[in-house]
């Protein structure tokens, strides 16, 4: 029996980890991570609960990564704190991973064993072959999975596009031949199943930003994903043909631009790269700066550009500035105001809502239905996307001509299971998601996140009281100090009142009463939310330190 187990990235963007097992091996697809939503307050990000392999670690034979991604492989250094097993990924993944595992301190123990497309690994009863595909990232690969039960198809993150400027374009033969020799199930990406037809061409992509470099008379700022290896090269190609300087300026982009010129993905003429500290060396016509920031985070070298606080380069006017990235869903009100920003400094931006310069890493409706006639697949399993994603793309099924019943629509931690009489949905596994907080893995839950958001709407009062512990007099205090809750200044007159509705519940505990300090603090606690949501109606976190001494 072949199961397919989900613990991430069904339903939702991001945490990309599948489980194939049969009999006593199983091996991992992707161990991804995803970025906090707004309610995962203080949360840095979120990975998959990876309960189920700690199980079976003993039958882990491999984990398998499809492409450098975040959302698929950072996870990755927690998978492995847990389970010893070897990595196998494509030269730039794993070159990523590299860097990702010694910032971990996790190297010295890692097994990375590279891939190729058109190679072959077995891992015990299974045979995996690699395929390359297309995306907005470099060295993207689907599995093609043979098993005791059938052939299984799982496409990773792809686009078919005929025109990439450079880098790689899916081999849309390799999978036509997979579907000749009969697949049983494909797992295809449902990202953008939203989208009607193709993909627009990385050559319109180059011919836009052609344009706009060539009507700039200033500095050309680029930010962009800083895994977009194939953009970096087509902005490089085109500030050379124009005679322009380039400055690689963020540290993760300078990590991937040098992993990827050391494998050879990345090719920059001698002398045309200088470093930021000589950009005032050079006219600002003849300089190009490729950056990070696209996404508004704000420690980004463009967020320090366009907050004035970046240390070389101070954003002027005759400055354009090019955000080539789409707008990730969440991220709006970041990237607004760092556009807004950039305006009051005098920059010109240029950014998708006005322009074309941004072309989707993942497949549109048209080429999602060829990946569906190239393998003619029996079963088909949506995977990679929010529920309605994999809704529609279980309906685009259909209409290529999948049989209705052989679609199998699953959620995370439900078991796909095959046999020799067909495939179904069964039971759950256990899953969901762990929030990493700083070097804390899984110490945040919802209990903290309630208590954070309470904080973080109402604010705080403390409350602290030291009693003798003979006569059960107060020794000290009550001292009231507030924290996100009123300006204390211009209402003192609610912590003024406060003080006195805690010195009433002190008065009416008897004194011989047993566990007097405990109850003293209970009743502080409703007497003070009381107090506040009948004066102000607001429910501030009420914190009593009572003591005895």
């Amino acid at each position: 029996m072949l199961k397919i187990i989900p613990l991430g990235g069904l339903g939702e963007i991001g945490l990309n980890m599948m489980v194939f097992e049969y009999g006593g091996t199983l091996f991992v697809v992707d161990a991804g991570l995803m970025f906090p939503e707004a309610y995962m307050l203080g949360v840095d990000f979120v990975i998959p609960d990876m309960d189920y392999l700690r199980q079976h670690r003993a039958k882990v034979a491999g984990i398998v990564l499809t492409h450098a991604h975040e959302d698929h492989i950072g996870a990755l250094p927690y998978l492995l704190r847990d389970i010893q097993a070897p990595v196998f990924g494509t030269p730039f993944t794993l070159g990523l991973v590299r860097h990702k595992l010694e910032e971990h301190e996790l190297i010295s123990s890692a097994a990375l064993h590279e891939i190729f497309p058109g190679e072959k690994l077995k891992l015990g009863p299974f045979e995996l072959g690699f395929i390359r595909v297309g995306h907005s990232v470099v060295d993207g690969v689907g599995i093609a999975v043979r098993s005791p039960i059938g052939l299984i198809v799982h496409t990773g993150d792809f686009k078919i596009n005929y025109g990439t400027v450079s880098g790689t374009t899916t081999d849309v033969n390799q999978f036509a031949r997979y579907g000749e020799e009969g697949v049983l199930a494909l797992l295809s990406d449902s990202t953008n199943v939203e989208k009607e037809g193709y993909t627009i061409s990385d050559r319109e992509i180059g011919d836009a930003l052609a344009r706009i470099t060539a009507g700039s008379r200033g500095r050309i700022i680029v930010a962009l994903f800083a895994s977009n290896i194939t953009r970096i090269q087509l902005i490089l190609d085109i500030a050379l043909a124009r005679g322009k300087k380039a400055v690689i300026d963020g540290r993760s982009i300078e990590v991937s631009v040098n992993i990827a010129k050391a494998l050879g993905y990345l090719k920059i003429p001698e002398g045309m790269q200088i470093d930021i500290g000589r950009v005032g060396d050079y006219p600002d016509d003849e300089i190009v700066i490729i950056t990070t920031g696209s996404q508004g985070e704000p420690m980004s070298a463009l967020a320090r550009m366009a907050s004035g606080t970046h240390k070389q380069i101070k954003i002027k006017a005759g400055d354009t500035v090019i955000l080539s990235s789409k707008f990730i869903p969440g991220n709006e009100k970041a990237i607004t105001r760092i556009i807004n920003n950039l305006y009051k400094r005098g920059a010109d931006v240029i950014y998708e809502k006005i322009s074309d310069i941004h072309v989707s890493g993942h497949a549109f409706r048209e080429e999602l239905k060829l990946m569906i006639n190239l393998t003619k697949p029996k079963y088909f399993i949506p995977i990679h996307g929010e529920y309605r994603h994999l809704i529609l793309h279980s309906r685009l099924a259909r209409e290529v001509g999948v049989a209705p019943e052989n679609i199998l629509l699953a959620e995370n931690g439900q078991i796909i299971e095959f046999d020799r009489k067909g495939a179904r949905l069964r039971e759950n596994v256990t899953t969901g998601r762990v929030l990493i907080d700083g070097k804390g893995v899984g110490d945040v839950g919802r209990s903290v996140l309630k208590e954070r958001r309470a904080l973080s709407e109402e604010g705080l009062v403390a409350v602290t009281m030291a009693f003798d512990e003979e006569t059960g007099i107060i020794v000290y205090g009550p001292e009231i100090v507030s924290r996100g809750f009123v300006f204390e200044t211009q209402t003192g007159h609610l912590l003024e009142d406060a003080h006195c509705v805690v010195l009433e519940v002190v008065e009416e505990m008897p004194s011989d009463i047993p566990n007097r300090i405990d109850k003293i603090r209970s009743r502080i606690q409703t007497a003070l939310r009381q107090y506040f949501f009948f004066t102000i109606g607001r429910r501030p976190v009420i914190l009593p330190f009572i003591m005895e001494i």
